[in-house]
């Protein structure tokens, strides 16, 4: 057998190269587990649809003096994205350091006139991901293709993030269903605290990396990971040092940034979620549009129901994507049996991933917890998209996004019977099973099973 420089077969040394890869895995995975922790000294500001959300942004870049990065799924052409395009020409005309990713599923590209304008201004924009539509057909047959940037981040100087999962898109337009009579029920943050150089540093490791091919993957192989992931962290701590210090808010919120990625952040808004409903003492409310929990998730739910939590699940009512529509259908009979109070919001599109847990729970060593954000509860979310959710411990956030909840089940959703949901067609029954199943071949094309 050939022997390598240093006298090993290469066998032998590809084992050693191996470990070593793993332990700086594991080393990167520990230091960006100790992100998730909410840290006090946070100041965070809900916000309802874009109606909310837009002028809070155009006031942020306006008033940028530094930078501005914004990062979105879908940038639409409407309105509403035209406000934003603007404040972004405005923002870079005076100096200000700007740029745009939008991704190349969601926004497979911007209206020339606005490529145009961004560009003279001197916006930096790119699509992530991005192909004409043959392409993204044939993108079906390579799941890596799949990864796609969801997440919804703006960043303001160093010192303001907004957070959520609200796209740059008019609150009454749908891309694929035309205009809504009612606007979309989603949330986002605005946040100022310690959270927001996580946020940047984020935004800038994307930025960097926006070129379809995963930044690990080089010509050379497996055989440099190891240098380039030790170099990488090296240059993390170099810039966390170098970075612009946030504004120290005066808010006392307890409140931190969970991100998912294929590498280092693969389950950590999952785990979130999980934990907290295992600490969960009287209440949890979840609204989620794309929901079908994998079994782990499921089960805390279950568990929680049958302990005596309240659990309220607020979901997609109207009919927007097939797998969407009908596979959440196939959970909702061990959830109903378990005590589980299901809601189908029909008023609009619910777009909306939050969830809030124990907001009035005034019992010793209870601390409310609530999320906003992009990640939906679904195995493709949780598996494969770059999400990005602000967890927040305070008892008047938890409170305020409690009672915006429980007024859209009162004025928008729709209770599920038990019996009515036991009794319907056998269509509707074959439907949700198909889609199931399309669900499971898609995971086990990814090498996961659900």
């Amino acid at each position: 057998m050939t022997q390598s420089r240093r006298g090993l077969s290469p066998l032998r040394e590809w084992a050693i190269r191996r470990r070593a890869t793993q332990r700086a895995l594991r080393r990167l995975v520990r230091r960006a587990a100790r992100l998730v922790t909410t840290r006090p000294g946070h100041r965070v500001h809900l916000l309802q649809g874009g109606a909310e959300l837009f002028p809070a942004m155009v006031e942020a870049m306006d008033g940028a003096q530094r930078e501005v990065r914004l990062e979105t799924y879908i940038f639409w052409q409407d309105d509403a994205a035209r406000l934003i395009v603007d404040a972004l020409v405005r923002a870079a005309e005076r100096g200000v350091s700007v740029s745009l990713l939008a991704d190349g599923v969601g926004t497979p590209q911007l209206p020339a006139v606005w490529a145009s304008r961004l560009s003279v201004a001197g916006v930096r924009w790119r699509l992530y991901k991005p192909g004409g539509p043959w392409l993204r057909w044939l993108s079906l047959l390579r799941p890596s293709r799949w990864r796609r940037l969801h997440r919804k981040l703006c960043l303001i100087d160093g010192e303001i993030a907004f957070c959520g999962g609200i796209n740059i898109l008019d609150d009454r337009m749908d891309p694929n269903h035309g205009p809504l009579e009612a606007p979309r029920f989603d949330f986002a943050v605005r946040v100022q605290g310690p959270l927001v150089s996580v946020a940047r540093e984020a935004m800038m490791q994307i930025w960097r990396r926006w070129q379809p091919e995963d930044w690990l993957r080089d010509e050379r192989g497996h055989r440099h990971l190891t240098r380039r992931l030790e170099s990488g962290a090296k240059a993390t701590a170099q810039r966390a040092t170098s970075a612009p210090r946030p504004v120290e808010a005066p808010g006392s919120a307890r409140a931190a940034l969970l991100l998912r990625d294929n590498l280092l952040h693969r389950r950590h808004i999952e785990h979130a979620y999980r934990r907290a409903i295992r600490a969960a003492r009287e209440e949890i409310i979840i609204a989620n549009a794309y929901f079908l929990p994998g079994r782990k998730l499921r089960q805390a739910l279950i568990e929680a129901a049958r302990r005596g939590v309240r659990v309220r699940l607020l979901l997609q009512g109207r009919y927007e994507y097939f797998m969407q529509y009908h596979a959440v259908r196939t959970v909702y009979g061990s959830l109903l049996a378990a005590g589980v109070e299901i809601h189908e919001y029909s008023a609009s599109f619910l777009h909306a991933k939050v969830a809030v847990i124990d907001a009035t729970c005034r019992q010793p060593g209870v601390t409310p917890w609530a999320t906003v954000g992009s990640s939906n509860l679904d195995p493709l979310s949780l598996l494969l998209a770059r999400e990005a959710n602000v967890v927040v411990e305070d008892a008047a956030f938890a409170t305020e996004l409690r009672e915006r909840l429980l007024e859209a089940m009162r004025s928008g959703g729709r209770g599920v019977v038990t019996d009515d949901f036991a009794r319907r067609p056998w269509r509707q029954r074959f439907l949700d099973r198909l889609a199931l199943g399309a669900v499971r071949v898609a995971l086990f094309l990814l090498g996961q099973k659900y």
